[in-house]
């Protein structure tokens, strides 16, 4: 008897779904296709501050991001930033370079998701994938006080990830306003400081919080 019951519920659901298939055209939905499969593009360009702990130390990190937006949810570009403070230490060896620093920066590929995008709020996620370098460098006095140029250490290039969550102000329609979140995960990176000590692997690594302003048509 249940099997009976089960077989005609069967039987009706196929019948059902049967009939609203004839009754809706066939068409191949996608992803990123709009009404009638039409894609919309347009695109920005964006100037970002974060600041960051690295090694224990304040940091503030400047740089640009890019790229095309396709169908206001999805964005395709490229995306940079650089230390734009010197995380200073001193040195122990007892040479005329007492002070040393640590710089550097990073970019690679962008990819990021946005919620609702017509929302005067709304909120992306996106994430950045590359790679970077990072060196400690110091000041080579070489005729006084006054004269100086800057002098590599040693430098060493590593891989990075970036992702982040980011709540978006639609000020006016071809500008944002962006607070975010993000966390930088590095690896391979390999430094030796003046006083031959090596940096920890993931001395890069770590939380930071900024502002970007965006351009563009979105």
């Amino acid at each position: 008897m249940k099997n009976s019951i089960l077989i005609i519920l069967l039987a009706a659901f196929a019948i059902s779904m049967q009939a609203q298939d004839k009754q809706e055209p066939q068409e191949i939905k996608t992803i990123f296709g709009g009404p009638n499969d039409k894609i919309t593009h347009g695109g920005y360009g964006a100037f970002t501050v974060n600041y960051s702990k690295i090694d224990g130390k304040d940091a503030v990190l400047v740089g640009g991001r890019g790229g095309w937006i396709i169908n206001h949810h999805f964005v395709l570009g490229l995306a940079g930033m650089g230390f734009a403070s010197d995380l200073s230490y001193e040195s122990t060896s007892g040479d005329d370079a007492d002070d040393y620093f640590l710089t550097g920066g990073y970019g690679g590929l962008l990819l990021e998701t946005i919620l609702m995008p017509f929302k005067p709020v709304n909120i992306s996620i996106p994430v950045t994938i590359g790679a970077g370098g990072a060196t400690y460098a110091y000041k080579y006095y070489y005729s006084g006080w006054d004269d100086y140029y800057y002098n590599n250490y040693d430098v060493s290039a590593y891989f990075v990830i970036e992702p982040g969550v980011e709540i978006n102000l639609n000020v006016v329609r071809f500008m944002r306003v962006t607070f975010g979140g993000y966390y930088r995960y590095t690896s391979g990176l390999n430094l030796q400081n003046p006083d031959g000590v090596k940096a920890s692997n993931d001395i890069l690594n770590g939380l930071s919080g900024g502002i970007t302003l965006k351009f563009g048509k979105f």
